[in-house]
C-alpha cells in the first residue's frame, strides 16, 4: 500500500512539472507575435472610438456627456496609435542605420 501512495505521488509530481514546463513554454513562444499585433490593434481601438463618438452625437446630442466621453477615448486611442506609429519607425530607422534593410 505504501508502494501505491509514493507512485501516485511520484506520477502527479512528474505530471505536474511537466504541465509547467509546457504551459512556460507556451507562454513564452507566443510573446513575439504581441509586437505585430500592437498595431492592429491602435487602428482597431481607433476605428471603434470614431464609431462609438458618432453614435453617441446621433443619439444623445454633440454636447451630451456621452459624446464627450468618447471624444476622450478617441484622443487617447490617437495618441497611442500615433506613438506606436513613432516606435516603428524609430526601429525602423535604427534597422537602417545599422544596415539590416533585409529584414523589413
Amino acid at each position: 500500500m505504501q508502494l501505491h501512495r509514493h507512485l501516485l505521488k511520484s506520477v502527479f509530481g512528474k505530471a505536474a512539472l511537466a504541465t509547467a514546463a509546457l504551459g512556460g513554454l507556451m507562454l513564452f513562444a507566443g510573446t513575439p507575435s504581441a509586437k505585430a499585433n500592437d498595431w492592429d490593434d491602435c487602428n482597431r481601438r481607433a476605428a471603434y472610438t470614431d464609431w462609438r463618438l458618432h453614435e453617441s452625437v446621433e443619439r444623445y446630442g454633440y454636447y451630451s456627456s456621452q459624446a464627450n466621453h468618447w471624444r476622450h477615448e478617441q484622443r487617447e486611442a490617437y495618441e497611442r496609435l500615433e506613438r506606436v506609429r513613432r516606435n516603428e519607425w524609430r526601429e525602423h530607422e535604427r534597422r537602417e542605420h545599422r544596415g539590416d534593410r533585409d529584414r523589413d
